[in-house]
């Protein structure tokens, strides 16, 4: 029987089997993957370039796992590159429409229109709703018609054309251009000079001479140029998932092209970037406090109220206060952290994620108030400043949290539990937020693969491939010149250098995050949640009985919530439990 080997976790060089240190957020996987998926998808790219650069006024938003500002240097490189492209394109179209004769290529134009506008209307979600997919459909398949149509008439015409018998057998077709196709030599047919009326005949009216054989090739080596640097503009791209972008180039920050950029703006924001992103202090819009940190997962708190445990006799409990509680219960998370076996050979075997455990004190401030982006509290001492000052006021905007952190599957799923704990009035309230950030696209995670698969392709399959995308290639090579010019325009004129500062709109993370996550990830997910739930509940009842308190109601309710019941401590009128029941209130 043969053995399987199965590739082990990413373990750094140096370190000893078994710790898990984690991995620094600019050398991350995730960073990786999504630095590719701005070279893949240009709408990501653009998101990035409008949250990170256009809009400098916004703080960024906490990057879990990753580093934003490199991603932001390859969406700015990844964005060059296909500009460039696009120009060269667009300038290849309008020279071959020169060079042939009396701009004939402009025929092309036409259906390449069409096939480039379906795509556009379709758009690149992975599902579309149908009155997007019917119009997209029609245009492309009408489009495609037409490029058949086309591409045959210039095929017939390397072959010397139509002879005058063949011209006079098409004299009982009724053309409502017929004068302008009338004339010696003109060779073209009515089965091109129909569809083509339908979306601009003029064009053959140009072309009075038809499609002569020198002409027919003319066009077949425009179409080859085209399709050449579409297919070189794919093999760009292939080197570069296979160079700075592969797992083992990217580790080398130093030498990413990327990263080497003379832009003045980009180094002065990605200093800004780094300085916030991964700082234990966020700056947050009201209507997002928790953005960056993914969808949430069933947040819960429960409340109790404070009495004396009656074993205490005439003894008062001893007060306490948010930061006692937490200092019993951060002990007992990062607990978690270390392996079940007690053998230390089989310690050292562990690879559970929850060995990477991150636990760190955070602060949520709201954005207003704050003169200028520059201004935000990011300086040596400001954390320490609002965390002293946080921890026991208890108050609605500036929050302190206890932000528990676990990256697993390489940073591609990030769960985080935010636990908050206040007294007040004798009353202690226990606030637990999960939320998890899901596993990058799918064409993200499988960059390398896609990069990998085209290149084993035949001569012909590349060629194939090129082809059928260079009639969309004008359209699309529009569509990138445009939306860099109107994102130029924007940063231009927008003068968000001397806006008020505010949070972040969006996460790059999350803008790259696929809809779902696994099986298998999920219940990973559910089980860290649930792993740490448990350690904070007990922290939270150690921390009463220590105290003196009477924990029974605090055990009862967690119980509850435990087990996903649901806890009425007050109700009036009819309550049923079940499925399928009818209820009456009946006075």
């Amino acid at each position: 029987m043969t053995q399987t080997q199965v590739p082990e976790q990413a373990q750094p060089p140096g370190e000893r089997p078994g710790a898990l240190p984690p991995v620094h957020p600019s050398l991350s996987e995730a960073t990786r993957l999504m630095a590719a998926g701005t070279y893949l998808d240009p709408e990501y790219r653009d998101a990035v370039i409008d949250e990170l650069y256009v809009h400098e006024e916004r703080v960024a938003a906490p990057s879990l796992g990753f580093d934003a500002a490199r991603v932001l240097a390859h969406a700015l490189r990844a964005r060059t590159l296909e500009l460039a492209w696009s120009i060269g394109m667009l300038a290849l179209w309008a020279l071959s429409s020169v060079v042939t004769r009396n701009a004939i290529l402009f025929l092309f134009v036409v259906p390449s229109l069409y096939i480039g506008v379906g795509r556009l209307v379709r758009g690149t979600a992975r599902t579309a709703p149908w009155y997007r997919t019917v119009p997209a459909f029609l245009l492309r398949w009408w489009g495609r018609v037409l490029m058949t149509v086309f591409a045959v008439a210039v095929v017939i015409s390397l072959f010397g054309g139509y002879d005058s018998s063949s011209q006079d057998s098409y004299t009982s077709y009724e053309d409502p251009y017929g004068d302008a196709y009338a004339g010696a030599g003109n060779t073209v047919p009515p089965l091109v000079a129909g569809p083509a009326q339908l979306v601009g005949g003029t064009a053959f009216t140009a072309a009075n001479e038809g499609f002569s054989p020198g002409l027919g090739w003319g066009i077949l080596a425009c179409f080859a140029v085209l399709a050449l640097c579409v297919l070189l503009r794919r093999l760009q791209l292939g080197r570069i998932m296979a160079g700075e972008l592969s797992p083992d180039g990217f580790k080398d920050f130093a030498a990413d092209p990327a990263q080497n950029n003379d832009n003045g703006r980009l180094r002065r924001l990605s200093a800004l970037i780094r300085a916030e992103q991964h700082a234990p202090l966020a700056v947050y819009r009201a209507d997002a406090p928790f953005r960056g940190a993914g969808d949430a997962l069933d947040p819960w708190s429960v409340s109790i109220q404070l009495r004396p445990r009656a074993s205490l006799g005439e003894k008062r409990p001893l007060p306490i206060s948010n930061a006692e509680v937490l200092r019993i219960v951060e002990p007992l998370i990062t607990q978690l952290r270390v392996p079940a076996p007690a053998a230390p050979d089989r310690a050292t075997a562990v690879r559970d994620r929850l060995r990477q455990l991150e636990v760190t004190e955070y602060v949520f401030l709201p954005v207003d108030g704050l003169p200028s982006r520059s201004h935000a509290p990011y300086r040596e001492g400001d954390f320490e400043q609002h965390r002293a000052a946080a921890l026991e006021e208890g108050g609605e905007a500036r929050r302190h949290y206890l932000r528990i952190r676990v990256g697993g599957w390489e940073e591609h799923l990030v769960t985080t539990v935010f636990v908050r704990v206040h007294t007040q009035g004798g009353m202690l309230v226990l606030e637990i937020a999960p939320h998890v950030l899901a596993p990058l696209r799918e064409d993200f995670f499988r960059a390398d693969r896609t990069a990998h698969d085209f290149g084993c392709r035949t001569p012909l399959g590349k060629a194939g491939w090129a082809l059928r995308r260079t009639p969309g290639s004008l359209v699309a090579s529009l569509v990138v010149v445009v939306r860099a010019l109107c994102s130029g325009w924007v940063r231009l004129t927008g003068g968000f250098g001397r806006a008020l500062p505010d949070g972040p709109a969006r996460s790059v993370r999350e803008l790259a995050a696929a809809p779902e996550a696994s099986l298998f990830q999920a219940m990973d997910c559910r089980r860290y949640v649930k792993s740490i739930e448990d350690r904070v509940t007990s922290g939270v009842r150690s921390a009463l009985y220590e105290a003196g308190y009477d924990t029974g109601q605090f055990e009862q309710k967690i119980v509850n919530i435990a087990q996903g019941g649901v806890m009425i401590e007050n109700s009036r009128g009819a309550i049923s439990v079940g499925d399928h029941n009818t209820v009456k209130n009946e006075g």
